[in-house]
């Protein structure tokens, strides 16, 4: 597992990361505060506070660095 801090303070960048992130198999959680929640689910996102930077735990142990690159423009 590894962990990032990523900005998602625009909805079509929320909706630009749900999609880059989707085509993976892993499971990716967005941390905030002692909030947990999927990272593919938009609804969860946006239930988020979003003005901040929030925790990305990217579970998985192989293809973390093609995971990274296609969320570079997210990463803090």
């Amino acid at each position: 597992m590894k962990t990032v801090q990523i900005s998602l303070n625009s909805i079509d960048k929320v909706k630009a990361f749900v999609n880059s992130i989707t085509q993976f198999d892993f499971d990716f959680d967005l941390i905030s505060g002692r909030y947990v929640i999927d990272a593919k689910s938009i609804m969860g996102i946006f239930s988020l506070d979003l003005s901040k930077p929030i925790d990305l735990a990217i579970h998985a142990e192989d293809n973390v660095d093609e995971i990274l690159e296609i969320i570079k423009p997210y990463l803090v």
